[in-house]
């Protein structure tokens, strides 16, 4: 199996955070988006989470992507992504037991999140140890941007408050509505819209200066 060219680090890094965001362009991991992001602590909780999970399944798995029989790499990745998740489970139970109890079923749900599998098929069985941890380091941290930005809207405006301390004026009435199911998708809604907003008029930065310089030749 021949691996993939070497990418520099900074681009495959950027790659995770800004061109194939998790959440913000490839709209994955969906339910513990939704689910957790009702307070700031717990969209950077579960994003850490899944930051391990994803270098560390990422990097056994490249490690070993020469040994695993391509016919059974779905059950192979199944356990290496189990086994991390376990390992972070115990750990956030031993030394955050308020945010084990906040984040709940959706810390073990990890072993199923589509963004870990997609990164394990897509990248680590392919390419070289060193590339394929910083790839999870990349999704992982893209998706706990994404997971922090959305649970601080949320906490923010449904609560009046931002990693539990009170920001919001006395007067200031909480939007309740944010911090229930439907607030999630009108958050990410709006998010997604403001994302792809920024990311257009970027591009259109970058690409007028060459159509200017372009006209000035002919």
């Amino acid at each position: 199996m021949a691996d993939i060219p070497r990418k520099p680090a900074a681009l495959i890094i950027r790659n995770g955070i800004l061109d194939e965001n998790p959440t913000f362009r490839l709209v994955l991991g969906m339910c513990p988006t939704l689910a957790v992001t009702t307070a700031a602590s717990n969209g950077l909780g579960m994003g850490a989470a899944t930051t391990f999970v994803l270098a560390m399944s990422n990097l056994f798995i490249s490690l070993l992507r020469k040994q695993i029989p391509d016919n059974i790499r779905i059950p192979a990745f199944v356990v290496v992504i189990a086994a991390f998740t376990t390992i972070v489970q115990l750990l956030i139970k031993a030394f955050v037991p308020a945010l084990d109890a906040a984040l709940g079923i959706f810390i073990p749900l990890i072993v199923v999140n589509c963004i870990v599998f997609a990164r394990a098929e897509a990248f680590a069985f392919k390419n070289t140890p060193r590339d394929s941890v910083l790839d999870g380091l990349g999704m992982g941290v893209g998706f706990t941007c994404a997971l922090t930005i959305l649970s601080s809207v949320r906490e923010i405006l449904g609560s009046g408050t931002w990693f539990g301390i009170h920001v919001m004026p006395a007067g200031f009435q909480p939007m309740s509505i944010l911090t229930q199911p439907p607030g999630g998708f009108m958050t990410l809604g709006i998010v997604l819209a403001l994302f792809n907003l920024v990311e257009k008029r970027y591009l259109r930065k970058l690409t007028a200066p060459k159509a200017d310089a372009g006209c000035h030749t002919l």
